[in-house]
């Protein structure tokens, strides 16, 4: 043994002997046989050390191992898995990574390389082709329930199929999407569950005091701190059930009349503010309509602006909606300093939101309205909403504001979803 694989071996070793220090019991890898170890619990409840522990761990302590890292998104997979104080790069110790390659790690294309053969490579959901060939020893799911692409999953398992016990670890706050659902109903899969007050003495008092003065007792309190698996709510105008009938894949080819790109801007940009719902949504020539893309967000004016208008033009859209409610001209201001030459419509709402959302409701029942992929975040706020109080739903709000849009008028661009 070399000099650097015996200060490898001890590193690794004092890695597990902390980790079993600091890390409560359910974070740690149960003992009993499992294929899949799916973690439910909410935010800041400590997935993503957990995930990032159990693969880092893993490929330190079978060399020449191949491991995968699904994440939502790109961004994701950098931000969270890799990069950030929960990441692997925080997490593996230094002389452990390949000595052949500048820090072992190769951003573009998010891969990791350790001294001892093995390789941690990451994937973005929203690309499950790229997962169609390779092979895998140990696989880390991030935020499953938020993949809008749930066949990624399939083709990730495919592929997990190399040594004597290949397994998954999938780390997610709860949706009661349809794969979550089939995997608690699996007797290889083993559930842990967890809330966000169990991990209280690693977070903030100040920002678990404002969770619990804005989302204890509500709907979403229920899920996003306490991973309760909420469906059918009482009082809201949409099911999951509902939705996933008339879902379809970006793969099925529709020829679309007309295509909007709706804005629910927030009023504030800081950490505590509410998101700006984005929704692009289309209509084809027998009056169906489309969700095509949700691209909300916490963003600053210039930043939602900017994304709103590159939207308009990669969907080659008929025009921008939004409201302007908060706003007032400052949203078209906005929006023509960046493009003057912009279509642009502004709405205002005179009517709550529940009574605004119900002709739209209205269409989803009569089977009119097919989401092309999933959109967790936006189907949980259709699914949950109830105009009880709590978070805004600007997702479900920008959503509305495109079909009604979209309802009232006839356009004349062509699309095709692919």
């Amino acid at each position: 043994m070399t000099k650097l694989q015996e200060e490898s071996s001890k590193q690794t070793v004092a890695l597990y002997t902390n980790w079993l220090k600091t890390a409560r019991d359910k974070q740690i890898a149960p003992s009993a046989e499992y294929y899949i170890w799916l973690i439910l619990a909410g935010r800041g409840w400590g997935k993503t050390r957990t995930g990032a522990q159990d693969i880092a761990l893993f490929a330190l302590r079978n060399p020449n191992s191949n491991c995968a890292v699904v994440a939502p998104t790109h961004g994701d997979l950098r931000r969270v898995c890799f990069g950030g104080p929960s990441g692997l790069l925080s997490i593996i110790p230094k002389n452990c990574f390949s000595q052949s390659s500048l820090k072992g790690y190769a951003s573009s294309t998010s891969e990791i390389r350790l001294h001892n053969g093995s390789k941690i490579s990451g994937f973005a959901a929203m690309e499950p082709d790229r997962l169609r060939g390779p092979q895998f020893h140990r696989a880390w799911c991030d935020e499953l329930a938020a993949w809008r692409y749930p066949e990624t999953f399939d083709q990730l398992m495919f592929g997990l199929r190399l040594g004597d016990r290949p397994q998954c670890v999938i780390t997610t706050t709860p949706k009661p999407t349809k794969i979550i659902k089939s995997l608690m109903d699996r007797k290889d899969c083993f559930v842990t569950r967890g809330n966000t007050f169990e991990n209280e003495d690693n977070l903030a008092e100040s920002a678990l005091a404002m969770l619990k003065d804005r989302y204890e007792g509500t709907t979403l309190g229920r899920q996003e701190l306490y991973a309760e698996i909420v469906e059918n709510v009482e009082g809201a105008l949409w099911s999951s059930a509902l939705i996933d009938e008339t879902r379809i894949s970006g793969e099925e080819e529709r020829e679309l009349t007309q295509i909007i790109v709706a804005i629910d801007p927030a009023v504030t940009a800081n950490e505590n503010s509410d998101e700006t719902g984005i929704i692009v949504v289309g209509r084809d020539v027998n009056n169906a309509f489309y969700v095509l893309e949700d691209l909300s967000g916490r963003y600053s004016a210039d930043k939602w602006g900017r994304i709103a208008v590159n939207a308009f033009y990669d969907w080659e859209a008929d025009r921008i909606v939004a409201e302007v409610n908060n706003g007032g001209d400052l949203v078209e201001r906005l929006l023509r300093s960046i493009d003057t030459n912009i279509p642009y419509r502004s709405v205002h709402a005179t009517r709550g939101k529940i009574v605004r959302a119900e002709p739209i409701s209205a269409l989803y029942e009569q089977r009119k309205v097919h989401h092309v992929g999933s959109f967790p975040e936006l189907e949980t706020q259709m699914c949950t909403y109830t105009g009880e109080k709590g978070a805004s739903p600007d997702r479900l709000d920008a959503l509305v504001w495109g079909l009604s849009e979209l309802s009232r008028s006839r356009g004349t661009v062509q699309w095709r979803i692919s």
